[in-house]
C-alpha cells in the first residue's frame, strides 16, 4: 500500500512496508492512483509531489504472479486490463499532475518501478544500495507502446537506451547519473530523501500556475501524451489575444 502526508504545499507519496518489495498488484496501483487523485484536488501554486518508498526497493516492478493468473503477463497491449491498464494511468496522472513531481529512488526500482520513476520530472538516488533495471527481456516481456515513448522521452540517447532495455544493465547510481537517467545521487536513501525535500521547497518557491506546468509538461512530451490519450497542444490557459 502507500501513504500520503502533506507539509505546507509538499506531498509525500510513500510506498509503505519496510520488508516489502513494493510489486505494482492491482491494490497498490489503485492505491497510488488514488493518491494521485487526492493530491490533484488539493493541488495550488506552490504544490510539489514528493515519490519515495520504504524498505530497499522503491518498486521491483509488476505483481507478474497477479498478471499470469488473468493471462496478461505476455501481453504488449497497452489497452489491456490489469495491472498493465491500471499502471497506464497512473503514467498518465503523474505526466498531467498539476506542480512538478520528484522521484526519490530509495532502492531497487525494476520493471514497471523503473517506469514509475521516469514518469517523474526529476529522479534523485541512493549510491549505497539499489539498482534501476529493465527486466523485461530476460523475463519474455515485451513493452506496450506507451513505455516505449515513455522511454524515448526521458533517455533520449539510442545508446543508452540499448544497454538498459537490450543489455537488461543493472545500473547504479552514479552509473545512472552519468548516463543521463538520474538527476541526482546521494549517499543514502535518507540523504536522497533530505535532498527530495530540499529541491521540493526550492520548486515549490516558484509559485508556479499548475496548469500551465502540466501543459508545458505535457506538450515537451507529445508522443507518449498522444498515446495516453491527450489532446495534441493541449492548452489550459486562453492565448493572449493582441487589442490591435
Amino acid at each position: 500500500m502507500c501513504s500520503l502526508e502533506k507539509s505546507g504545499n509538499i506531498f509525500t507519496l510513500t510506498l509503505t512496508g519496510e520488508d516489502d518489495e513494493h510489486r505494482l498488484s492491482p491494490t497498490l496501483i489503485e492505491s497510488i492512483h488514488i493518491a494521485l487523485k487526492q493530491i490533484r484536488t488539493n493541488a495550488k501554486p506552490g504544490s510539489v509531489l514528493i515519490t519515495t518508498a520504504q524498505g530497499k526497493f522503491f518498486s521491483n516492478g509488476f505483481d507478474l504472479k497477479y498478471a499470469a493468473s488473468t493471462g496478461s503477463a505476455t501481453r504488449s497491449d497497452n489497452q489491456s486490463g490489469g495491472v498493465f491498464g491500471g499502471f497506464k494511468f497512473v503514467v498518465a496522472e503523474l505526466l498531467s499532475l498539476p506542480m512538478p513531481t520528484v522521484a526519490a529512488v530509495s532502492g531497487h526500482a525494476a520493471g514497471a518501478g523503473f517506469f514509475l520513476a521516469l514518469s517523474h520530472d526529476y529522479v534523485l538516488m541512493r549510491k549505497d544500495r539499489g539498482v534501476l533495471y529493465m527486466s523485461e527481456l530476460n523475463i519474455g516481456l515485451n513493452f506496450p507502446d506507451f513505455y516505449m515513448a515513455l522511454v524515448k522521452s526521458k533517455i533520449p540517447s539510442s545508446r543508452v537506451r540499448r544497454d538498459v532495455l537490450l543489455q537488461c544493465m543493472k545500473i547504479r547510481a552514479d552509473k545512472a547519473v552519468e548516463m543521463g537517467i538520474v538527476d541526482f545521487a546521494y549517499d543514502t536513501a535518507e540523504e536522497t530523501k533530505e535532498a527530495a525535500l530540499k529541491l521540493a521547497v526550492k520548486l515549490g518557491s516558484n509559485k508556479w500556475n499548475g496548469e500551465v506546468y502540466a501543459d508545458i509538461r505535457m506538450n515537451s512530451f507529445p508522443e507518449i501524451c498522444r498515446l495516453l490519450g491527450f489532446v495534441a497542444d493541449f492548452k489550459s490557459v486562453v492565448p493572449f489575444k493582441s487589442k490591435f
